[in-house]
């Protein structure tokens, strides 16, 4: 199931709970697929912060990744 259609599940069971009330099978499926959807937001999120590097006023570089994030230490010859 990709992404679109886990959207489009969730937001059809949470109709479907506000109308006519879920099955027990459709709240944990309804859980799980929340639980996914927020977990492949953070993972997306994370990637995009690693990959951020600022230039200081004194002009060295720093990532961010490395400092705040779960990058480990490039070499330098990458950032320069």
């Amino acid at each position: 199931m990709n992404m679109d259609e886990r959207i489009a599940r969730i937001n059809a069971l949470y109709h479907k709970s506000k109308n006519e009330g879920l099955t027990v099978e459709e709240k944990e499926e309804q859980n799980r697929l929340r639980k996914e959807y927020v977990a492949n937001i953070r993972a997306n999120l994370r990637g995009q912060l690693d990959n951020i590097t600022i230039e200081r006023p004194d002009g060295t570089k720093e990532n961010l990744g490395v400092k705040y994030g779960r990058k480990s230490q490039p070499d330098q010859q990458r950032l320069n």
